[in-house]
């Protein structure tokens, strides 16, 4: 692929060979037309690996061919394998990455960033996509900060931004309030600062894991995309780290319920 390619032509040179326009792709693999069509407007965007399976076997042919990058991933070693792609910033990570993980997982979601808040912004539809994974089984779980913890109040001063951090807290939780079957905890006041530095999401075997860097707010931070291949990995690390600060967690379903 050249330097100066914008287009994922490998992609799309498969779909004119198989006759098949974005949206015919899109019904044989069980995605949104726009997807496919985001597939191939941007060479660096990875599908997930039930997506690409499903397209080659719509397509007629092997996955090195149109998406090189993920064979290659597969090849790594040690601790690599499990990451699936980095971002210097959460910013960057596309809003279809929150939605596709949200929307592919049946068994476990687990949001426990420290306000949640851009959740509802990032992600289309989010709270009616939250009510259709309870109805289909998945467990659906939110941790967050007190609103009127010290830590909050601490991280307030340091960000020094007009929508604070107990706002956005407040603003995750009226949205919650709405949700039936949703599972809501706020972190322990003892580990609280370890919440706040560090955000973990949880998508089944997969997670999206952001490190919160000294002043800088949470889309400012470095974000880690991960997938779990096996136990004692980096995802097993993050994700018994996010289960420990659950464990202790304090239910606020008063908070809901004055919401």
């Amino acid at each position: 692929m050249s330097m100066g390619e914008t287009l994922n032509s490998a992609l799309r040179s498969a779909m004119e060979s198989a006759g098949l326009s974005p949206r015919k792709l899109a019904l044989k693999v069980g995605v949104s037309g726009k997807t496919v069509e985001r597939w191939v407007n941007d060479p660096e965007l990875i599908p997930h690996p039930r997506n690409r399976e499903d397209a080659c076997k719509a397509l007629g042919v092997d996955e090195e061919m149109i998406w090189p990058k993920a064979v290659k991933e597969r090849i790594k070693t040690g601790g690599d394998r499990e990451i699936v792609h980095s971002y210097p910033y959460r910013s960057a990570c596309p809003s279809t990455v929150w939605g596709e993980l949200t929307e592919q997982a049946t068994e476990e979601l687990f949001f426990s960033g420290y306000t949640n808040y851009f959740l509802w912004t990032q992600v289309p539809d989010f709270s009616n996509l939250l009510r259709r994974k309870v109805r289909e089984g998945c467990r659906v779980r939110f941790l967050l900060g007190d609103p009127n913890g010290e830590v909050t109040r601490q991280r307030e001063v340091i960000e020094d931004v007009a929508l604070t951090v107990s706002t956005r807290i407040r603003v995750s939780l009226e949205n919650l309030a709405r949700l039936e079957e949703v599972e809501a905890r706020y972190s322990s006041p003892e580990d609280a600062t370890n919440h706040v530095s560090l955000s973990v999401f949880r998508f089944d075997d997969e997670a999206l894991v952001t490190p919160h860097l000294a002043r800088l707010v949470g889309h400012d931070s470095p974000l880690l995309h991960l997938r779990s291949m096996g136990a004692g990995g980096m995802f097993s690390r993050f994700s018994d780290h996010a289960e420990e600060l659950w464990g202790r967690g304090v239910p606020i379903q008063s908070e809901k319920t004055r919401a």
